[in-house]
C-alpha cells in the first residue's frame, strides 16, 4: 500500500468520489486505470469501503483507489481487503504505526477474489 503525505495534492487526473455517489451508475464510460479518490468523512462511516468493492469487482478498475479523510490506522487492514491501493492517512497519524498494522493480519479465513486485490 502506498501512503500520500498529507499535505501533497493527489494526481492531477485523480477523480473524486464523495461517499454518497453511486459508483455503478459511472460505469458507462468508465476509465478503468483512472486513479480514484474515495473520502471517508467519518471513520465510522464505511461506505468508501463499498464503493471500492464495486469499483474493483464489477467495473472491474484496475487503477490506483485513494482513502482519503478521516483515514486511521487501525482502517489499514480493511481498506487493503477491499482493494484499496493507497491512502492518505489523517494528519494525526503516525506512518510508522500504518505499516507496522499492514502486517497485523498475514492470512485471512476468507478469500478475496483477485479483482478486489490492491495488485489487480
Amino acid at each position: 500500500m502506498d501512503f500520500i503525505d498529507p499535505q501533497s495534492p493527489l494526481p492531477a487526473d485523480t477523480l473524486a468520489l464523495d461517499n454518497t455517489a453511486d459508483v455503478l451508475a459511472l460505469a458507462e464510460g468508465w476509465v478503468p486505470g483512472r486513479p480514484v479518490q474515495l473520502r471517508f468523512p467519518k471513520w465510522t462511516d464505511g461506505r468508501a469501503y463499498s464503493q471500492a468493492v464495486l469499483l474493483r469487482s464489477r467495473l472491474r478498475h484496475t487503477g490506483p483507489l485513494i482513502a482519503t479523510g478521516d483515514v486511521l490506522v487501525d482502517m489499514l487492514p480493511l481498506l487493503q481487503r477491499c482493494g484499496f491501493s493507497a491512502v492518505q492517512l489523517r494528519a494525526d497519524q503516525s506512518l510508522a504505526a500504518a505499516q507496522r498494522a499492514l502486517g497485523f493480519f498475514p492470512a485471512h479465513y476468507q478469500t478475496v477474489p483477485p479483482e478486489r486485490s490492491a495488485q489487480a
